[in-house]
């Protein structure tokens, strides 16, 4: 846990740098071409509520996937975040999945999901998890899916609320992809007989 630590306090040092020298320009989305998004490795993680969340079972929906701990200063900042994007966006097909790093598990993550409102589905992770991920060492650290499951965007340590949401809105948006399972809507468009409607 001790390396968690310690990359959480280069976060928020990184944050405190960046934000003096981040110019007035407005923040804007940093998706991958889709030619450079790779699979998301799939999870299988229960709940708090004992439920089990495949990550397979996301696919049409734009994901963020949040890996986290209670402990994690910069975590705590961009949860409520989570929070008003989940509450925004998911009538949209968008979904936030909380990944806890925690080593002593629920004991301290059900309480703070509890106290800090969270209303979205939250998981205790694992070394095994990390690893598929990229062997996590620094939190918080955050993917977003697009439709398909693919990685779009990463960000590793605490990042402006703006890069989110811009992200999130771009792959909300884009026009290639049709909401039910993430089929582009050329593919869409060859389904359908000529001469009809």
């Amino acid at each position: 846990m001790s390396r968690y630590y310690r990359a959480a306090a280069a976060a928020v040092l990184a944050l405190v740098l960046a934000s003096c020298s981040k110019s007035s320009k407005e923040s804007e989305a940093n998706i991958k071409p889709e030619s450079n998004r790779k699979k998301a490795p799939n999870f299988s993680l229960k709940d708090a509520n004992g439920d089990t969340v495949n990550l397979v079972d996301y696919r049409g929906k734009v994901v963020l996937v949040n890996f986290w701990a209670t402990w994690c200063g910069p975590c705590k900042y961009e949860m409520p975040w989570f929070v008003e994007f989940e509450q925004k966006y998911k009538d949209r097909d968008f979904a936030v999945l909380g990944v806890s790093m925690d080593d002593d598990g629920w004991k301290s993550v059900k309480p703070y999901i509890s106290e800090h409102k969270i209303n979205y589905r939250v998981m205790i992770g694992s070394e095994v998890i990390s690893q598929q991920f990229g062997d996590i060492d620094s939190l918080p650290t955050s993917f977003i899916l697009d439709r398909q499951g693919r990685i779009a965007a990463t960000h590793v340590g605490l990042v402006d609320k703006r890069d989110y949401q811009n992200e999130i809105l771009k792959l909300l948006d884009d026009p290639k992809h049709a909401a039910a399972g993430g089929d582009t809507v050329s593919e869409l468009a060859g389904l359908v007989r000529p001469g009809t409607r």
